[in-house]
């Protein structure tokens, strides 16, 4: 399935996309797309219905995040070798680990806020990883069953803020509207193989970043076993796996996001964004 929100900020309702495209509403049946909707009963429930019963949603709403009522936001580091090269650092052996707010989270194709003082406002396309079930010391074997779907994320970041005023990664993170989500969940049953999805980036239609989750250094069931091991993860918890080389951080010279651009990006089955750059 491929479930979604959709509607005016704060107002999203639940839907999901049938078989030929169509945007389907789902209020009859969930109040919305998160919590107990995304345990494998829930799931296995929104599955028992014929999306052809559902109303039709006519036009072309906004579509909100595709999670609500997300408690942790959480993000790796550092995930692909190619990426760490770029950006000088040595792969790491344990998963980097740091948090955005989760007041970042938009929808995916709503404007991006360019920070008051920025100059360095960089894209990241990764892969984004929904937790269904609870998981607290969870093994790297059954990792994938507390998994309910996976979805596009663009995890943006202010590269002086981040590395340049201090502490940890956090300050250039959280920025409002810095962690789009969506457009839709898709649940891992029509997910092949996670360890073999393209990603793309493009601004203003030139390609940026090209990569592959197979060259992730901690494939998806590794990270979530991880992540069990220091927390317990809980159902709506957004984990973003990391980010493929072709960052601007990592151009020559580096090149950063300005006000008015356009930035387009996606992972092969999980759909597309579209977001245009505004000034804070």
């Amino acid at each position: 399935m491929k479930l979604l929100r959709y509607g005016p900020l704060g107002q999203e309702r639940p839907g999901l996309v049938d078989d030929k495209g169509r945007l389907r509403d789902l209020s009859a049946h969930v109040p919305d797309i998160g919590g107990a909707v995304l345990s494998p009963e829930g799931l296995k429930a929104l599955a028992a219905i014929d999306p052809a019963t559902l109303p039709l949603v006519e036009g072309n709403p906004r579509l909100g995040a595709c999670v609500s009522g997300v408690g942790k936001f959480l993000c790796i580091g550092l995930n692909y070798a190619d990426h760490a090269k770029e950006t000088g650092k040595e792969p790491p052996e344990e998963p980097v680990l740091f948090a955005k707010a989760v007041s970042a989270i938009c929808g995916p194709n709503d404007d991006i806020e360019i920070p008051r003082g920025s100059d360095r406002t960089d894209w990241e396309v990764e892969l984004g990883v929904v937790i269904g079930s609870r998981a607290k010391y969870v093994s790297e074997a059954d990792a994938l069953e507390h998994v309910a779907g996976y979805c596009v994320i663009n995890d943006l970041s202010e590269r002086r803020f981040q590395s340049e005023r201090g502490g940890q990664w956090t300050k250039g993170k959280g920025h409002d509207t810095f962690g789009p989500i969506g457009p839709w969940l898709v649940t891992r049953d029509e997910i092949a193989d996670v360890q073999n999805l393209d990603l793309w980036l493009d601004v203003d239609g030139e390609r940026r970043q090209t990569g592959n989750t197979r060259t992730m250094i901690f494939g998806v069931a590794h990270i979530v076993s991880y992540l069990s091991q220091f927390m317990t993860l809980l159902p709506g918890d957004v984990i973003s796996s990391g980010t493929p080389p072709g960052v601007g951080l990592g151009m020559k010279p580096p090149t950063f996001l300005r006000e008015g651009q356009k930035v387009s990006l996606g992972i092969s089955g999980l759909g597309e964004q579209h977001q245009t750059m505004v000034q804070a």
